[in-house]
């Protein structure tokens, strides 16, 4: 079983940090981290039943509350069996809590060590940078903000090099 949960504390209403989930899925949204990272696309705007992913990463969108919640579960091509949550959770009157978890069964044994030599680091560092976006986004810009491990520059390095000679 595969339980990644990821919180960060912004000092603002969750109202405020809600319209950010909201565009999550929208061209140019103030969050997601595609410089560094494939854009989330999906095939309509974010509702239920929206299919889509980024990169290989292929889900649908099975619970969507406007500006509270947006679940995604893997697609059948997907090597793992399970959702991935964005929640915008309240903390007082003027604070909240972003949380990210994946709740997941690997399909095989190929997906338990996709998950467990790759996929875990990379999405790590992913939802970290989009947690410093977010933060930013509203005004709160994060002290030190994430950096990649020199594992994930060595996998990352990696890929690009095997991009641009898929062959060996």
């Amino acid at each position: 079983m595969i339980r990644n949960v990821h919180l960060r504390t912004v000092p603002v209403p969750a109202d405020v940090a809600g319209t950010l989930l909201d565009r999550l899925a929208e061209p140019g949204n103030p969050v997601w981290p595609n410089q560094n990272w494939p854009a989330l696309v999906l095939d309509r705007p974010l509702a239920d039943g929206a299919d889509g992913g980024h990169g290989r990463n292929r889900y649908s969108c099975t619970n969507y509350q406007p500006g509270r919640r947006v679940e995604f579960t893997f697609g059948p091509e997907s090597p793992f069996v399970g959702t991935h949550a964005f929640d915008v959770l309240k903390s007082g009157a003027n604070a909240c809590v972003l949380r990210h978890a994946i709740i997941a069964t690997p399909r095989d044994l190929r997906g338990r060590l996709q998950w467990s030599l790759v996929i875990r680091w990379s999405h790590d560092a992913m939802i970290e940078e989009l947690l410093d976006r977010a933060a930013t986004a509203v005004g709160h810009p994060p002290a030190r903000p994430a950096r990649w491990s020199p594992y994930v520059r060595l996998l990352r390095g990696t890929l690009a090099r095997w991009k641009q000679h898929p062959e060996g």
